[in-house]
């Protein structure tokens, strides 16, 4: 047989076991995977026959391994959409020229399967907080469950909308979200937890945005069993949120809330495990320090005296106080951070 029908018999064989191996079988949907804005994965599914849906055109792979062979790629029909997610800050958004009519389909469509639908939905979203927030306050409760729901996704792109979303509700609504915040918060706190720097970044401005728009002392209940939280890095993220938001207090919001929870919740962190929960209680130590003196004049007076200049050696009101509310230990933490600051 000469080589030239040698080589067609091979290539009819193959073709034959090429086809049996695929005969019976549906054909499966791609996904191929784009590179977002900020190096997040993006997976898109290739268009459906009937056009239901069309997703961007992308280059196609130059081979996929299929049943142990590497076959050529099908060729990708070009699409006409173009998935792109725009992060716009808050402050360039625009009014909704038809917020009636956005409004009516809102909830839909956060709910969509479709992650782009329910990214422009959660820009709406933005835009009705901003311009229209009467027109959002009765469905507070379902817009914030959904807006969570995006937060959970696992699509960075969708989730870094979802949380932009939030930072925008929360300056819209305040302290009207104090009922709704629970299952809110914990997510915020695990995405600023998070490796991925994209999200966790966004996150924390999250939850600088919440610290800064919701009243303080609500806001200390609502971090207060997350500082003892088993995840350290939740910890941590709650520590500084805590420092925010007692910030805001001044003396006498501290002296309301009171002195003695907030140095005990301050000096349990300064010997957490990591850092950034470290550095927060000795910020907030010192915070606390500064206002027991404005409270207690007597004490900054006091610590001005050297021994030679007193009859007696007169106690320290601050030491004092951190030792009858502290153990020993603890108490010891407190004062050497006040010490080195002063």
């Amino acid at each position: 047989m000469s080589h030239t029908a040698l080589r067609n018999v091979n290539a009819l064989g193959l073709t034959e076991r090429r086809s049996n191996n695929n005969s019976g079988k549906k054909r499966a949907m791609k996904v191929v995977l784009l590179s977002g804005p900020n190096d997040e994965n993006l997976d898109f599914n290739r268009s459906t026959k009937n056009g239901d849906f069309q997703r961007p055109l992308v280059p196609n792979p130059p081979s996929l391994e299929s049943n142990g062979e590497i076959e050529e790629a099908p060729p990708i029909e070009p699409a006409t959409g173009c998935a792109e997610v725009e992060y716009v800050v808050s402050e360039d958004l625009k009014d909704l020229a038809d917020a009636d009519m956005q409004m009516t389909t809102l909830l839909e469509r956060l709910d969509s399967k479709e992650w782009l639908v329910v990214c422009a939905a959660l820009t709406h979203t933005r835009q009705l907080s901003i311009f229209h927030a009467d027109l959002l306050l009765p469905f507070l409760d379902a817009v914030v469950a959904l807006v969570i729901k995006s937060v959970k996704n696992p699509r960075s792109a969708l989730c870094k909308t979802a949380l932009m979303t939030s930072t925008d509700m929360f300056k819209a609504y305040q302290d009207q979200l104090l009922d709704l915040l629970d299952p809110l918060l914990l997510q915020l706190l695990l995405k600023a937890s998070q490796d991925k720097r994209f999200v966790c970044e966004e996150a924390e401005r999250t939850l600088t945005g919440m610290t800064t728009s919701i009243s303080p002392q609500p806001m200390l209940q609502k971090l207060q069993p997350y500082v003892s939280h088993r995840n350290p890095r939740v910890r941590a993220k709650a520590a500084m949120c805590m420092h925010n938001s007692v910030s805001r207090l001044g003396v006498d919001g501290i002296k309301q809330y009171g002195m003695e929870p907030l140095i005990q919740l301050a000096a349990a962190q300064l010997n957490d495990r990591l850092p950034e929960a470290r550095e927060a209680a000795r910020k907030l130590v010192l915070d606390l320090h500064t206002a027991y003196q404005k409270c207690h004049p007597d004490a900054e007076f006091m610590i001005d005296f050297s021994s030679d200049d007193l009859d007696l050696k007169q106690p320290d009101p601050w030491e004092t106080f951190c030792l009858s509310k502290l153990s020993p230990t603890t108490a010891q933490a407190v004062l050497r951070v006040t010490c080195i600051a002063t």
